[in-house]
């Protein structure tokens, strides 16, 4: 009898290390558009409001209702809404991280959907978030690779780049789908809901920047600081900075050559703006041109 309240305390600990462990792990396994569905990303309005966003994004995608049934399709509140969903996403280090990190997502998604050209109404970075869809819908690629088993892609389904990250691939829809819904075969089945449902266009884009790839980190840690570049990282030139982002995003397709293409130049010319506009120092290693690709 005399061992029964330790027992208790024991079975007492036991049940508070099972209620934690157990919550942690439910929380992983919820699909993304039930957490935090109900609260707004307080954080993130602390760093760029609706007026900064509009004075930022002028001419994104169908601002005037004119041409389109998607009303203002890229709005500050469809942003807000979908970060609620990514609680760490703008969150994490000092606030001169936080505004590197914006600058740097607004960078990436700026450039991927960017609508400008040279001598464009406004200058080039007024044009940022203008198409939904790939502007030429994959020109016949449908963005399909049989070999990923685990997201098998499905006929007559085309897999170009749409939203603010213009996520392609299906493997890349197949596992946003399952992170998001809890199940791959919606998006593998209908891609296109990016192209119609705003709020699940912006998480798909936060979703990449958030999840890492091996072997690639999260857009997010590199941003942050909390990814710790490998010997054979630093051997490829990879190395912390806005340039690793983009070898993350598009790997051999801009990083590793002499001579970028313009629209690399755009994309790093486009974190230097939202760095001068937020007031913070854009860093070091700001392009991939000397970086490998990874896996490389």
């Amino acid at each position: 009898m005399k061992a029964l309240p330790t027992v208790i305390v024991s079975l007492g600990l036991i049940l508070t290390s099972c209620s934690q462990s157990c919550a942690q792990q439910k929380q992983e396994n919820t699909p993304l558009q039930q957490i935090n569905d109900s609260k707004t990303a307080g954080h993130i309005t602390r760093l760029i409001d609706a007026k900064t966003w509009n004075s930022l994004f002028p001419n994104r995608n169908n601002i005037q209702g004119k041409g389109s049934s998607h009303r203002d399709f890229y709005s500050y509140q469809a942003f807000i809404k979908a970060a609620a969903h990514f609680p760490t996403f703008l969150n994490e280090g000092t606030q001169e991280d936080q505004k590197k990190e914006l600058a740097a997502f607004l960078a990436n998604i700026a450039q991927e959907t960017s609508g400008g050209w040279d001598d464009a109404p406004g200058g080039y970075y007024q044009w940022g978030l203008y198409f939904i869809e790939e502007n030429n819908k994959g020109n016949g690629n449908n963005y399909s690779d049989a070999s990923k088993v685990s997201y098998p892609p499905v006929a007559g389904q085309a897999y170009y780049g749409r939203g603010p990250k213009q996520l392609s691939w299906n493997y890349n829809y197949g596992q946003f789908s399952e992170a998001w819904f809890g199940d791959k075969n919606i998006l593998l089945k209908n891609p296109g809901l990016l192209a119609d449902n705003n709020v699940l266009s912006f998480a798909s884009a936060i979703w990449f920047w958030m999840t890492p790839q091996l072997p690639k980190p999260s857009c997010h840690d590199v941003m942050t600081g909390k990814w710790q570049p490998t010997e054979k990282d630093q051997e490829s030139g990879r190395i912390a900075g806005f340039g690793t982002t983009v070898n993350i995003i598009n790997g051999g397709i801009e990083c590793g050559q002499s001579t970028s293409q313009p629209k690399t130049e755009y994309r790093y010319e486009y974190y230097r703006y939202f760095c001068k506009y937020f007031g913070v120092n854009p860093g070091k290693n700001i392009t991939c041109s000397t970086q490998k690709p990874f896996g490389n």
